[in-house]
């Protein structure tokens, strides 16, 4: 599913998510996509850094490299992804965040809750979209 990420994004949440598309790579480590958003949203695209693809443990990780007002405070956003079995025979998604901040600048636990609060959405609407179509990344 997070390597279908380009397809299922735009499907998902099409009033945010315009396209996610490769400019270097197919997704493998070092890939650079771009995610475009719609009109209005207040940001036009970000660029990501394919980092790490682990199909046998499960996990994922990418930066994100570019993005107008994102980036203002801070080098890259390092986001590592990893499903683990789930007590019942599901999943659990686990998620974690590192902030590389430019020269001494501290963020704000506000700033970090904004962030974390769009990531989740995402991460959300993709959980309703699984549970709604279970056989779809099975």
């Amino acid at each position: 599913m997070i390597l279908d990420f380009g397809n299922l994004l735009p499907k998902l949440l099409p009033q945010l998510i315009k396209s996610v598309d490769f400019t270097q790579g197919n997704g493998e480590a070092g890939s650079i996509r771009q995610i475009s958003f719609q009109d209005g949203i207040g940001l036009k695209s970000v660029t990501n850094r394919v980092e790490a693809v682990d199909p046998e443990n499960l996990s994922y990780s990418y930066s994100l490299i570019e993005g107008e007002g994102l980036l203002d405070k801070m080098e890259t956003i390092v986001h590592e992804v990893q499903f683990v079995p789930g007590p019942d025979g599901g999943s659990i998604n686990k998620m974690k965040s590192t902030y590389h901040t430019k020269g001494d600048i501290v963020l704000t636990e506000e700033e970090v809750k904004e962030g974390k609060e769009k990531a989740l959405g995402m991460y959300k609407a993709v959980e309703a979209y699984l549970l709604q179509n279970p056989e779809a990344y099975a």
